[in-house]
């Protein structure tokens, strides 16, 4: 239907001399058609103007810089909600998150919830709302991603903590306790996790580690370094596949079941069963199955983009995310491949032990919820050894978003 808009009939006059159609009373303009059309006169040895010229390449020119500032726009959106760059996360998280991070196809909208809590919010109908939100929010499959407020504000995620807990998965600490949860995911061994682990040791922090089958063919001292100190190590699955499209049990298992033997060959001690799903994709198949196989999983609610080697974040820019972001409870996903995260570690513990936080292992999260397994993870590093059984285990999914496979830099 040709239905010009005022801007369509000026450039129809002045480029085409045609004159509109005075029935119609829109019609979108097409950048291709304008320049197309303006071309062919040039390409048939029609004569045009220098004003056709100029008021061409005027709109060309300022078409091009409204799409930029539209994109521009858009990506700092999706940061703020935990839509950006896999990632850090998001990766896994911020995010390999823009933040976090890091890549999240649904998620809780801070309205979201609020519309949920407000339908029928006399008295008694808010707790109905609120369960009926809970059963809606976590998406059959996604990416996991996070929606930042105000600094030092718990983020959202794409379910409510209650409603993860179904599937024994966790992505922060219910109350306002002023802890937080440490974990790392390890693709590869570059160097960087000795001077990680270092810094753990001098803050008496424990910590996760989550590998994959690569880390423990390639780093087996590392492994074995990460028990001896007490620290809990969990499963990223052997080859870091999208396990959200893996549907049957037998393959599932499988995938987590070598990294299980592989662990002991290398360490002689069992993995706790606490499972991250690589690149922060999840579907809830696949939390059932790892709820039926005894893992607990773990998401995560703060990080950054650590995870590609060829662009790392300054010290500033870290500080900035991982302080500007910290809230009570958190599930901290950090890469050990990171050499900002090497250099700034011990600086980074002392600044949140100053802003009076405190490290827990994971254990906290599944002591008592009836899941089973074994491994380090029970109490402070100082307290864990080789070989101390765990009540339970869990992983958490990442952000990161769409990010290549660990043995290629990310997790």
């Amino acid at each position: 239907m040709d239905c010009p808009t005022r801007y369509d009939k000026y450039f129809r006059h002045i480029y085409f001399r045609e004159e509109p159609k005075k029935e119609c009373a829109m019609k979108t303009i097409y950048v291709k058609e304008i320049a197309r059309k303006t071309m062919g006169r040039l390409t048939a040895g029609k004569e045009v103007s220098p004003r056709q010229v100029a008021v061409t390449v005027l709109f060309l020119c300022a078409m091009f810089v409204l799409g930029r500032a539209a994109a521009r726009t858009l990506m700092e959106i999706r940061e703020t909600v935990g839509q950006g760059v896999n990632q850090e996360a998001v990766p896994d998280g911020d995010s390999r998150s823009g933040d976090l991070g890091t890549a999240r196809s649904t998620g809780t909208q801070d309205g979201d919830l609020g519309a949920a809590q407000s339908t029928g919010t006399q008295g008694a109908d808010l707790g109905t709302a609120q369960e009926a939100a809970q059963t809606t929010l976590l998406a059959e499959s996604g990416n996991w991603g996070l929606g930042f407020g105000k600094s030092g504000e718990k983020p959202t995620g794409n379910a409510t903590v209650a409603e993860m807990k179904q599937y024994n998965a966790y992505y922060m600490a219910e109350g306002e306790d002023k802890v937080l949860y440490l974990t790392f995911d390890c693709g590869y061994e570059n160097g960087n996790t000795a001077p990680i682990l270092d810094a753990l040791k001098k803050h008496n922090a424990p910590a996760t580690f989550f590998v994959v089958g690569h880390f423990l063919e390639s780093a087996p001292d590392i492994a074995k370094r990460m028990v001896e100190e007490g620290h809990t190590v969990g499963n990223h699955t052997y080859h870091h596949p999208d396990m959200s499209k893996i549907s049957d049990q037998a393959s599932f298992q499988q995938e987590m079941d070598t990294v299980r033997d592989k662990f002991r060959e290398v360490t002689g001690a069992e993995l706790s069963m606490y499972y991250r799903p690589p690149q922060g994709k999840y579907s809830t198949a696949n939390l059932q199955m790892a709820k039926d196989m005894g893992y607990a999983t773990f998401f995560w609610s703060l990080a950054y983009v650590d995870w590609n080697k060829d662009a790392q974040p300054s010290h500033e820019e870290a500080f900035e995310k991982l302080c500007g972001r910290v809230h009570p409870g958190a599930i901290v996903l950090l890469h050990s491949t990171s050499q900002t995260n090497g250099e700034i570690l011990d600086e980074l513990l002392s600044k949140w032990e100053e802003m009076g936080y405190t490290f827990r292992p994971l254990s906290d999260f599944v002591e008592g919820a009836g899941s089973t397994g074994s491994g380090t993870g029970t109490g402070s590093a100082k307290t864990q050894g080789a070989g101390t059984q765990d009540a339970g285990g869990g992983r958490i999914l990442q952000d990161e978003r769409n990010r290549p496979g660990d043995a290629g830099g990310t997790s």
